[in-house]
């Protein structure tokens, strides 16, 4: 099972999104072929009800306590209630450094 696929399931089991998207973004940065290092997360959850962004970006990381530990290097979180989606979000611009341009 990939990185992304356990971040997935860890994130739908601990916060039962209505929409969940899990991206390895690893391959737009400087880092060795097929590692999965920096992640996109797009969640909508009614657990994030009442929270501000900061709170809701700790729920997560709370979750991914041992993944941030280990082998997660980035994480781009776009975190909603189910009122606040709109269907899309912010796509993750490209990376130009360590060597890229």
């Amino acid at each position: 099972m990939s990185l992304a696929q356990q971040i997935q399931e860890k994130l739908s089991s601990e916060l039962a999104p209505s929409h969940i998207e899990v991206q390895c973004e690893s391959h737009m940065h400087n880092v060795p072929e097929g590692a999965e290092m920096h992640f996109r997360v797009v969640l909508v959850s009614t657990g994030f009800d009442g929270l501000r962004k900061v709170q809701r970006h700790q729920k997560v990381y709370g979750v991914l306590s041992e993944e941030m530990a280990g082998p997660i290097h980035a994480l781009a979180l776009h975190l909603y209630t189910p009122e606040e989606w709109q269907g899309q979000a912010p796509e993750s611009p490209q990376c130009l450094g360590g060597g890229k341009g």
